[in-house]
C-alpha cells in the first residue's frame, strides 16, 4: 500500500480532529494549543509527530485523570507547515486560557513566533529543531529546543563520520556533502558545517534542494561530480525518498548517505524501497512499540478507541515515538511546575519554569516506561536543550537497527559559538542577558 495515499487527510477531517479536542480551558485545566500539519507535503511527520504528542495527552487523562488531577486538553490548527497559516492559528488560539506550551514542530513558524511567545510569557518548544542560539537560555527564556539543536546535530554527525573513518584526524583527506531542504530549517546549518570543515579539514559543498524536493537529479548529477565520500541529507517529507531513490540511479551507495534528526523516518524509507536498505540516520529516539509506555498507549488509549492514528501499524514508528517522548518532557514540566506552584493549572510563566528545571535521569526515564526509547534531559534556566545526546540507526529494508552508542556533541566548542550570536540577538533586540539570580518566575 502507498504510504503516503494511507496517511492522506482531508482538510475536513483536520477540521474534524480539531472539533474533537476540548474547546475551552476551565479551571482544572492546561490547555496545549497544536499548529499541526495534516495534509501536504509534511503530512507523514505531522500526522505522525502529533498524533504520538496526543496519544500521550490522552493516556494521561484517561490512567491518571491528567497531572494530579488537571486534564491536560487541547486543539488543533492546520498549518501545511506554512508560516502564515501556523501564524493565523497562533492569533487564532492565544486567548485561551491555561496555555502551557507551543509546539509547532516548524522552524519557519517557530522563528516567527519568538518575539510573539516572549510578550506572552508562554514557552514555545521546538524539539530537535528551531533557532540554534535559542539553547542559550540567559536571552531567549521561553524557547526551547528540547534534546536537540540544529548545531548539536551537526557535530554529532561529524562525530559519527569520524568514528567511522578511524577518528576525528582521518577526515582530512575527506569529502562530505550536505544536501539541504531550502527552507530555514535547511538552511540553519550551513555555517556550522563550515566552521566544522575548517576545524577538521574535510573538503565540504552544500547543494541546496528546493522546497517540497520532488526533483533532484541535478543536484545528484553535481554530486555525482563531486565524489564525496559521504552524503548529508538535511531533508525533509518527501524530499528524502527521491533523494535516496535518485542517489541509487547515479550509483551513490546508501550505506554512505547519513540522514538528520528529520530524514530518520519511516515514511523517508520505505517509499524508497530497496534504495534505502544501508542508509543511517542519528536519532534522539528509538523506534518501535515495546517500551512500556507504548504498550500502556496500545492498551488503555488504543484500547478505548480514543488513538490518534488512522493508522495503529504506525505506533513505535520515528514520528509517532517523537510525538510521545514530546508529551513526556511537556507533561512532566507541568508536573515539575506544579510541585512548585501548586496542582492547579498553571500560566505559562509557571510552565517555563517547569522546563528549566526539566531534568529526567535514566532512572526517572525507566519509572515512566520509556527506558531505552530515550536516555535522558537535563534542562537548566542558562542551557535549554539538554545534553543533546544522540544515537545512529541504520535501515536494513524492514526496520531500524542502532548502530551506535549514545554519541554527546562536542559542546567545548559549540556554547562560545551559541554565545555569540544569542549576545547579538539580545544587543540587536536591547534585551538584558539573565543570570542565575534572575531565574525567577515574573521577572
Amino acid at each position: 500500500m502507498n504510504i503516503f495515499r494511507r496517511l492522506k487527510v482531508t482538510m475536513g477531517a483536520a477540521l474534524a480532529v480539531g472539533l474533537a479536542s476540548t474547546f475551552a480551558a476551565h479551571a482544572d485545566e492546561q490547555f496545549f494549543p497544536l499548529q499541526s500539519y495534516r495534509v501536504g507535503p509534511y503530512a507523514a511527520g505531522g500526522t505522525g509527530f502529533f498524533g504520538g504528542f496526543i496519544d500521550y495527552l490522552n493516556l494521561i487523562n484517561i490512567r491518571d485523570g491528567g497531572v494530579n488531577g488537571v486534564k491536560l486538553t487541547w486543539d488543533e490548527g492546520e498549518t501545511q507547515y506554512e508560516v502564515e497559516r501556523g501564524v493565523e492559528v497562533y492569533a487564532r488560539l492565544k486567548s485561551r486560557p491555561g496555555i502551557a506550551a507551543w509546539n509547532p514542530l516548524s522552524v519557519g513558524i517557530a522563528y516567527a513566533m519568538i518575539d510573539r511567545i516572549t510578550k506572552d510569557r508562554v514557552p514555545l518548544i521546538t524539539i530537535n529543531h528551531g533557532r540554534t542560539d535559542s539553547t542559550d537560555g540567559r536571552v531567549f527564556p521561553y524557547v526551547f529546543p528540547l534534546l536537540l539543536n540544529p548545531y548539536s546535530e551537526t557535530s554529532g554527525i561529524v562525530n559519527y563520520i569520524a568514528s567511522r573513518e578511524g577518528g576525528a584526524d582521518k577526515l582530512k583527506s575527506k569529502k562530505i556533502v550536505v544536501l539541504y531542504h531550502g527552507s530555514p530549517y535547511g538552511k540553519e546549518t550551513i555555517p556550522i558545517y563550515k566552521l566544522l570543515a575548517d576545524k577538521y579539514g574535510f573538503e565540504l559543498e552544500q547543494i541546496e534542494v528546493p522546497h517540497p524536493g520532488n526533483e533532484q537529479q541535478s543536484q545528484w548529477l553535481s554530486i555525482r561530480r563531486v565524489k564525496p565520500d559521504y552524503v548529508v541529507l538535511r531533508g525533509w517529507g518527501v524530499m528524502n525518498p527521491v533523494a535516496l531513490k535518485t542517489a541509487q540511479k547515479v550509483g551513490f551507495p546508501a550505506d554512505h548517505i547519513i540522514g538528520n534528526v528529520w530524514s530518520n523516518s519511516e515514511e523517508d524509507v520505505i517509499p524508497a524501497g530497496d534504495a534505502a536498505k544501508g542508509y543511517v540516520a542519528i536519532t534522539t529516539q528509538a523506534s518501535g512499540a515495546e517500551y512500556p509506555v507504548l504498550q500502556e498507549v496500545i492498551k488503555t488509549v488504543y484500547g478505548a478507541n480514543k488513538g490518534n492514528l488512522d493508522d495503529k501499524k504506525r505506533i513505535g514508528s520515528v514520528y509517532h515515538n517523537l510525538g510521545i517522548v514530546n508529551g513526556i518532557l511537556n507533561v512532566e514540566a507541568v508536573r515539575i511546575a506544579q510541585a512548585k506552584f501548586g496542582k492547579r493549572t498553571l500560566t505559562g510563566d509557571e510552565v517555563r519554569w517547569g522546563f528549566e528545571h526539566l531534568q529526567l535521569d535514566p532512572a526517572r526515564v525507566g519509572a515512566l516506561g520509556a527506558k531505552g526509547l530515550f536516555h535522558s534531559i537535563n534542562v537548566t534556566w542558562d542551557n535549554h536543550e539538554g545534553d543533546g545526546r544522540v544515537t545512529f540507526q541504520q535501515w536494513d529494508g524492514s526496520k531500524w537497527k542502532v548502530v551506535s552508542d549514545w554519541i554527546t556533541p562536542d559542546w567545548a566548542s559549540l556554547r562560545p559559538i551559541i554565545e555569540k550570536s544569542s549576545a547579538a540577538y539580545a544587543k540587536e533586540h536591547n534585551i538584558k542577558i539573565r543570570t542565575s539570580g534572575d531565574d525567577q518566575v515574573g521577572q
